[in-house]
């Protein structure tokens, strides 16, 4: 059983923090799903994704094309992922099952702290998970580099 890692952005956005993330899950050899809720979103970050550093590219794919299976990186809405990912991250609310967590590596939440809906979201997740059993790690970037805060 995989673990649920927590980010609460405060200082940096989505389209900074995730790239970060998706270049030490690609570097672990993992494949990647980033589930979210909305198209207009997914898209969003596709394109942010296409136009990062090229040094620091990261092959990726928008769920619902000729070749998802083979993507290191899917975004996608669904939550079965084509890619077979070991790692799901989630984005802007998006779900995330204990049973889902029990057949990944690792789950990344990642949520804007400045928004309480979406604070309010990650707890009750957090909450819905821990109490299923599953293993959670909650970090910070409030002081300005990623802390570990908690841990269940």
């Amino acid at each position: 059983m995989g673990a649920a890692y927590f980010y609460h952005l405060t200082q940096k956005p989505l389209e900074a923090t995730l790239p970060m993330l998706l270049g030490k899950a690609l570097g672990a050899g993992w494949r990647v799903a980033v589930r979210g809720t909305d198209a207009a979103r997914m898209e969003w970050l596709d394109q942010k994704l296409w136009l990062g550093a090229e040094e620091g590219f990261l092959p990726h794919g928008l769920a619902g094309g000729a070749h998802d299976a083979a993507q290191p990186v899917l975004l996608t809405m669904a939550p079965e992922a084509a890619n077979d990912p070991q790692c799901v991250m989630t984005v802007d609310g998006a779900e995330i099952t204990p049973d889902e967590l029990q057949h990944l590596e690792r789950v990344c939440i990642l949520f804007d702290g400045n928004d309480p809906v979406a604070v309010d979201k990650a707890r009750s997740q957090w909450r819905s998970l821990t109490g299923a059993g599953c293993s959670a790690q909650y970090w910070s970037e409030e002081s300005g580099r990623w802390e570990k805060k908690a841990e269940a």
